[in-house]
């Protein structure tokens, strides 16, 4: 984790094999336990984790897979002719001259909260490759010929941070909740969600599960079992002595981030009273999950804010429910029936959820330090029914459209209540202020503190890559 490796090589132990053989799995504690575990490790004092807490950047990225109508959503444009205005009306919001979606009314009270950036563009229109191209703030490598990933993706932003970040009260720098995006049937995750060519060893933590089921738990972190912590420290050391009797040959391929680093991270959570409860949503008022909603992604925002809360620093929620069997619009992909699917389903279940979370944050006093990014892979297209790249859209949908689209940008500085970049009549190109996804990964890089010049090795080109081709956004303060 230490932002002076600038090179990686291929490495002998997959990130998840690591945690279940290194401590998570197997190490199963009781509450004492764990307790006395914590007192043994060098962790730091519980005012100086408390200091950290408020003082520490963070950012919580927002996926919306399929790409939400930008046009229907938040760059309406009620003066444009019907078949590209839609079917929804403007309202206003809590900042004077700002209007947004009817079916966002929560959120519309809360707009002086977040900043609506009404400029991100790129040119991908194929879902995976447009992912990859948000997911890491670059240009895809080659022809959009899949949805999947391939092992010469770019790597993500929260591979990146996983790898140069930093995180705090035993939670590793870069976490993904509550799964990998994936379509379904598909055999692969999508495009760009991790340490791609950089190496996979560099992955983010994923949390895979519902965290609005009343058993979910993440494995390994509870208390069960009869092993004591000195077992466990003695297992410990038999494992660094092992590790330091391994052939120099193997050693020297171990790559920047070793089994060893894997083991102290491990222990790291395995021993750390806020790490386990960071992930224990029990612990939360029953008014409190009722606010957020409880859906998969609601409590996903949660589980992000308490995560925050217990010095966590990139947390990435990635939309997910039950239209994920749907073969011609699951997620926000609406090729059909565009605003039925929005008012009935899509736009309830965010308005409730999203807005809940950006009060709770600023209410904890969380939002100054924690930047918040919401964005799907591209928005639609300004025509109802207009046919860019997806055969199966109908007359009552919108194909997708990587031109010009909206991403939502709180906390961190940014100022809320403020409308950022525009498109033109229709939305179809923006007119003022474009914004790259590059722009946007060095934007996250530098709220996490993480110097976007750092470089890593690409395995795939052999070369070394700068960590974000961009330049951070300016004038959102």
């Amino acid at each position: 984790m230490n932002p002076s490796h600038n090179t990686c090589r291929s490495h002998l132990w997959p990130r998840r094999d690591v945690l279940r053989a290194g401590a998570i799995s197997f190490f199963g504690l009781t509450a004492p336990q764990l307790a006395a575990l914590r007192a043994a490790a060098d962790e730091p004092s519980s005012a100086n984790s408390q200091t950290a807490k408020h003082r520490r950047n963070a950012c919580v990225f927002v996926f919306l897979f399929g790409g939400p109508s930008h046009i229907d959503l938040w760059d309406m444009k009620p003066e444009a002719p019907a078949e590209i205005r839609g079917e929804f009306q403007p309202v206003a919001t809590s900042v004077p001259g700002i209007q947004i979606c009817e079916h966002l009314p929560k959120l519309a009270q809360s707009m002086h909260r977040f900043c609506l950036l009404r400029s991100m563009t790129h040119h991908m229109p194929v879902h995976g490759p447009a992912c990859s191209e948000m997911y890491s703030g670059r240009e895809y490598f080659g022809p959009p010929t899949t949805d999947q990933a391939l092992p010469q993706d770019w790597p993500s932003v929260a591979a990146l941070a996983m790898r140069f970040g930093s995180g705090a009260g035993g939670l590793p720098p870069s976490i993904v909740l509550p799964w990998y995006t994936q379509f379904d049937g598909q055999d692969k995750r999508i495009a760009g969600q991790s340490g791609g060519r950089m190496g996979e060893q560099h992955n983010p933590l994923v949390i895979d599960g519902d965290p609005s089921r009343s058993d979910f738990r993440v494995e390994g972190l509870q208390a069960e079992g009869d092993v004591s912590p000195q077992r466990v420290l003695r297992r410990r050391g038999l494992l660094s002595d092992l590790e330091s009797r391994r052939d120099h040959a193997v050693l020297r391929h171990s790559g920047p981030r070793s089994y060893g680093q894997h083991q102290d991270l491990a222990f790291s959570m395995l021993g750390s009273t806020s790490a386990g409860e960071a992930f224990d949503l029990s612990r939360e008022p029953e008014k409190v999950r009722d606010r957020y909603g409880r859906t998969k992604f609601g409590q996903s925002l949660l589980l992000a804010r308490r995560i925050v809360e217990a010095g966590g620093s990139l947390v990435t929620v990635n939309w997910d429910d039950e239209t994920k069997r749907e073969k011609v619009s699951p997620f926000w992909d609406t090729h059909n029936h565009n605003f039925p699917k929005l008012k009935d389903h899509l736009c309830p279940r965010f308005d409730l959820s999203f807005s809940a979370f950006l009060e709770d944050l600023d209410e904890r006093g969380l939002l100054e330090t924690t930047l918040v990014v919401v964005t799907g892979e591209f928005g639609r297209t300004p025509k109802i029914g207009q046919f860019t790249q997806n055969a199966m859209t109908e007359r009552t949908g919108r194909d997708h459209w990587p031109h010009a689209f909206t991403v939502l940008l709180a906390g961190g500085g940014v100022r809320g209540g403020q409308v950022y970049g525009a498109t033109n009549k229709i939305g179809g190109f923006v007119a003022d202020k474009p914004v790259t996804p590059g722009d946007l990964a060095a934007t996250i890089f530098w709220q996490l503190g993480i110097d976007p010049s750092l470089r890593y090795f690409d395995e795939f080109q052999r070369t070394e890559q700068r960590l974000a081709e961009g330049k951070a956004i300016k004038g959102l303060s």
